[in-house]
């Protein structure tokens, strides 16, 4: 099946960038406001946020990433999986927290990752910043910042390809 390209690399520039911005004028400035990326590339995305956010505010907001691998549940509970949840040196209590993905889908994944974070911190607040929502929901769950929203049926799939591991920049479905 051909891919056909919904965002390339300039389209995703832009969209980070406008992410920013949402995510500072909800945030009301950069105060208590962590950005947290889910494993793999909303970790880079979260990154590319966070440094957007530095070159409008000059002030670095605390960035990491989270593995929800162990909170899935579509992961058999008696399996034993010794996976570190969390890849940040900032306490999450009381904090703005953002959570980062590349395409919002059936919503478990967030789910996942709110699991989490519960888990382990009481946030003041919890967002979620998206680069694409293709929609088709299982979980009452929306995002706050939506880079893209993309319909698409369940026989397609959206492929995020970031540079920082696949060697381009680009959204396609496939």
């Amino acid at each position: 099946m051909a891919e056909r390209v919904v965002l390339d690399e300039a389209a995703i520039k832009r969209t980070v960038t406008r992410i920013a911005h949402e995510i500072l004028e909800y945030n009301k400035g950069t105060e208590n406001l962590v950005l947290l990326g889910i494993k793999t590339r909303g970790e880079y995305l979260a990154q590319r946020i966070q440094q957007k956010i530095q070159q409008i505010e000059e002030v670095q907001v605390p960035t990491g990433a989270i593995d929800i691998t162990s909170f899935r549940d579509d992961i058999d509970s008696r399996q034993q999986l010794d996976v570190p949840g969390f890849d940040i040196d900032t306490d999450l209590n009381h904090q703005v927290v953002i959570i980062v993905d590349d395409v919002l889908y059936t919503g478990r994944t967030v789910r996942a990752s709110l699991d989490a974070i519960l888990l382990h911190a009481r946030p003041k607040k919890i967002g979620l910043a998206t680069l694409v929502d293709r929609g088709h929901r299982e979980l009452p769950i929306r995002a706050d910042f939506v880079g893209k929203n993309i319909p698409t049926s369940h026989e397609e799939s959206v492929n995020v390809y970031l540079e920082e591991i696949d060697d381009r920049n680009a959204v396609v479905i496939t």
